[in-house]
């Protein structure tokens, strides 16, 4: 029920995010979500790709640094009080969120939300518990 996610760390200069594309380009890598989160000096960049180990691989023979995380897909109606269901369900258990960002796959129909908890074990079961549908990461990679 989870799903591997990479970080890249990025300096944060004109051309960072150019070189990580076209690296994962050239690899012929599939990016299927993303978010870039930024300081003054340096940004991380979470990936989610069809192809982990090739993407891993690629971006570390380039001597970019990457970490593996494990993280949770979570596929949610596309209408108001979707996400709030699940922060209501993790919050009763005090359970953190340490981030989390989001895609819609069709419009009006499903979104998928990328978690990444504290306790990961225990927020798939509250979640389990709640009928609250979670994607498994060979899903995730071919969406």
């Amino acid at each position: 029920m989870k799903v591997d996610q990479l970080s890249v760390f990025l300096e944060n200069k004109p051309g960072g995010l150019e070189d990580v594309t076209r690296i994962l380009t050239e690899a012929d890598i599939n990016i299927r979500a993303l978010s870039l989160a930024d300081t003054s000096d340096f940004g991380i960049l979470r990936l989610i790709v069809n192809d982990t180990d090739a993407a891993e691989a690629a971006l570390q023979n380039q001597g970019l640094r990457i970490r593996r995380t494990p993280v949770v897909a979570v596929e949610v109606p596309d209408r108001p009080g979707g996400f709030h269901s699940i922060m209501k369900a993790l919050s009763t258990k005090g359970i953190n969120v340490e981030y989390t960002y989001a895609f819609v796959e069709r419009s009006g129909e499903n979104a998928i939300i990328i978690f990444r908890f504290d306790r990961t074990d225990e927020a798939i079961e509250v979640l389990q518990a709640e009928g609250i549908a979670i994607l498994p990461g060979e899903k995730v990679h071919t969406l």
